[in-house]
């Protein structure tokens, strides 16, 4: 598939080059190949195929989304598909959907599935997640940013044209950052928040991830539908686009935070110079009162509104839910009412300032992230590093103001973007500018064209997984071409930790081998280590017959990876290789 641009998409149905049926199978393949923490449930083919019968006499003419694959973070319901928010006890299955999502696909959107997130929406990372930490699109070491993890992965892999996530303090900013995307984070209240498990529903949006600006807009055109169920949400009249002779205004250098990376830091700069091509002004302003706007989100009135969303669940279900994510909401108990009133003056007082400085130009531009982390840095200082990820986002829906992420520079580690920021209402205004600056980018090659491929950017890091074979796998023996056929690579003969027996297992005519745990009796047993990706270890571990396995085996040395494991019965049914050194003096 070319490309998954919606206007892309379009013209190939209209010219007959591809088919409704032909893309969703297409998507649905890709989906399968992704690292499982990008998902929390896929939909079957069967599931998907109601979707695609109901637009058998429709045509890009008549739905404006008609045939795009989109998919949904978990905690945006869709009809007859549980809902989870990544809490998988706080499971419900919804039997209408969502109000946005009901809209799309009335426009002719195709569901594929529900994305993996950072639990109860409470994150900026894609690690805090029973489901598993969602890989970086680029560097599956890094993180992938949250809480809309999963959504923008799934995108930026090419699974999806786009996506629906939430944003409340970034969540559909900062992934979009850090995985090449469009992350339009629109007004509060322009799309409805019916059918989405709150954070904070006084400030939660429902946002979009897209491969550019033109799609991103051709999605909020559709979703920016009046929900009068939804008592925040709001009609908004939309401020006029940009000719030229605009300004934007860029933080005090001594106000900018990239917390250590020095890439990051020359990306915005950078970044500043595209905006100069690209028709604008850079004029300083002075950043301190969005600053302290951003700094009542996780310190007042609002972590006790996260408490009223979920806060009875987590107390009755305390297990259930992530000690980080408990901790934070939780916490929301310990604020006495009178500071909640206190917290809503001082935001009043920060946003009457900033309002005039927003007033002073046309917009705002700053990082959108300081600087990526990698899952391990996150994993040992969730809390803090957290926190830095949303110096640049915190304040956005605090002070009701309309944002949208786009990417400008692809550094060693991951993708590195802007955000440009107005009032709310200037959601067009915005889009307008993001498309600009994407084309000014080099990283939207422009709207009558296609984004490049994956093959066109630099080559992205594969998620790998090291396996240690035996037997039949090893290198000149019958089974080897099983790992040739996926790609695996070469990485070191050696041996396990003297303490295996291993068995011979016959089936199809070719004895498997399988290792059984014996720390008195056992001995060494030549192994070959090879290296697969995560999707191509899953398809090797799925072709393996009972009663072996796989699992963690101890090498020589005392590191451990995956091998080739036994159930105790193949020690009775199966045939003892005595010789303990090399399974190439086996011939069975």
């Amino acid at each position: 598939m070319k490309s998954l641009q919606i206007s892309a998409l379009h013209k190939a149905y209209a010219r007959g080059e591809a088919t409704v049926e032909s893309v969703i199978e297409f998507c649905l393949k890709r989906a399968d190949e992704l690292a499982p923490e990008v998902w929390i449930r896929k939909l079957t083919a069967d599931e998907v195929a109601g979707y695609v019968r109901a637009l058998e006499s429709e045509s890009p003419e008549t739905k404006p989304l008609y045939g795009i694959p989109f998919v949904i973070k978990d905690n945006i319901d869709l009809a007859g598909i549980p809902t989870t928010a990544a809490c998988p006890d706080y499971e419900y299955v919804p039997e209408q959907s969502a109000h946005v999502v009901a809209t799309l696909i009335e426009a002719g959107a195709i569901p594929l599935g529900k994305t993996n997130m950072d639990q109860f929406a409470t994150g900026l990372v894609g690690t805090r997640s029973p489901y598993g930490a969602c890989p970086n699109s680029f560097d599956p070491d890094y993180v992938s940013g949250g809480s809309s993890s999963g959504s923008a992965v799934a995108v930026a892999e090419g699974c999806a044209s786009f996506s629906l996530g939430t944003d409340t303090a970034g969540s559909g900013r900062v992934p979009a950052a850090f995985n090449n995307l469009i992350g339009l984070k629109p007004s509060r209240g322009a799309l409805s928040c019916s059918g989405v498990v709150p954070a904070c529903r006084s400030l939660d949006c429902v946002s979009i991830f897209a491969l550019d600006a033109s799609d991103a807009q051709a999605v909020f055109d559709v979703a920016n539908d009046f929900d009068p169920a939804d008592a925040y949400a709001r009609r908004l009249e939309q401020a006029p686009v940009i000719s030229s002779g605009w300004k934007y205004g860029v933080p005090k250098k001594e106000q900018l935070k990239f917390f250590g990376s020095a890439e990051y830091m020359e990306a915005f700069f950078q970044s500043l110079e595209m905006l100069e091509k690209a028709g604008g002004t850079q004029v300083e302003v002075d950043f301190q009162p969005f600053l302290d706007a951003a700094n009542l989100l996780y310190s007042g009135a609002w972590v006790n509104e996260r408490y009223a969303a979920v806060g009875p669940f987590i107390k009755e279900h305390p297990d259930a839910v992530l000690e980080t994510t408990r901790k934070i909401i939780l916490s929301g108990l310990d604020i006495p009412a009178p500071d909640v009133f206190k917290g809503f003056y001082k935001l009043q007082e920060f946003k009457r300032i900033a309002d005039e400085v927003m007033g002073s130009v046309d917009l705002i531009v700053t990082p959108t992230a300081g600087t990526p982390y990698t899952i391990d840095e996150v994993n040992a200082n969730p809390i803090q590093l957290n926190t830095n990820l949303g110096y640049y986002t915190n304040y956005m829906n605090l002070l009701d103001y309309a944002a949208i992420a786009v990417p400008t520079a692809l550094t060693p580690a991951v993708p590195f973007g802007v955000t440009l920021v107005s009032f709310a209402g200037h959601d067009l205004k915005l889009l307008q500018l993001a498309d600009r600056l994407h084309q000014v980018s080099g990283l939207n090659v422009g709207k009558t064209d296609r984004r490049p491929t994956p093959l066109e950017l630099p080559a992205k890091k594969k998620r790998t997984i090291d396996l240690a074979v035996c037997g039949a796998h090893l290198n000149g023996y019958p089974l080897h071409h099983q790992l040739e056929d996926l790609g695996a690579s070469f990485v070191e003969s050696t041996e396990t930790a003297k303490a295996y027996r291993m068995y011979a297992f016959e089936t199809g005519g070719i004895a498997k081998p399988g290792l059984i745990r014996d720390a008195e009796n056992g001995g060494r047993i030549y192994v070959e280590i090879y290296r697969l990706t995560y999707q191509n270890f899953g398809k090797f571990v799925a072709a393996i017959p009972a009663p072996l396995g796989i699992g963690k085996i101890k090498l020589r040395g005392g590191a451990e990876v995956c091998g080739f494991i036994a159930e105790p019965e193949v020690a009775a049914i199966g045939k003892e290789i005595t010789e303990l050194g090399d399974w190439r003096k086996y011939t069975g």
